[in-house]
């Protein structure tokens, strides 16, 4: 097995069914990961804030730093490589609430309510999730199989949501 991190804003994309997509220090950060089944492709997001528009040059300069513009880019790349957005099972961790006790900012939620607004508005369901507590957490997503764990425990479904 090839593992390959994926850094605080950044995003990884892959086809190799030898890969595991890592990252790590998830704490009010986000990571959305997508798999495709039959196209056997999956990619990996770790965004840092919710919306661009508070940093545009920021932005634009690396679009991964951010739920918005993270989103859009992961979709374009896994798409890029084959992936169908029909056949995309999606899960995200993360969103926790870490330095904020005072819920000032409360960045955690604002992202996590970022990537289900996002990912709703593009016609997907997110399949399992464990995110918010304040806990820093550690999301593995495997190519070949497209299982996606937390600290080697599974992110279970939620009840509803595609398989």
């Amino acid at each position: 097995m090839n593992t390959r991190v994926v850094g605080i804003s950044d995003c990884k994309v892959s086809r190799d069914p030898g890969d595991v997509l890592l990252t790590y220090a998830l704490g009010s950060c986000i990571a959305v990961a997508v798999h495709d089944p039959v196209a056997r492709v999956g990619g990996l997001l770790h965004y840092l804030l919710p919306e661009a528009s508070i940093e545009p040059v920021k932005g634009a300069r690396n679009p991964c730093m951010f739920a918005d513009t993270g989103i859009a880019h992961l979709l374009k790349r896994v798409g890029a490589c084959g992936a169908r957005r029909e056949r995309l099972v999606v899960r995200i961790a993360g969103g926790a609430r870490m330095l904020d006790i005072h819920e000032s900012f409360d960045i955690g939620r604002r992202n996590l309510h970022a990537a289900r607004r996002l990912l709703a508005r593009e016609g997907l369901a997110v399949a399992g999730e464990a995110t918010g507590g304040g806990i820093s957490r550690t999301l593995r997503l495997e190519i070949a199989t497209g299982r996606v764990s937390i600290r080697g425990c599974r992110i279970e479904p939620q009840p509803g949501a595609p398989r």
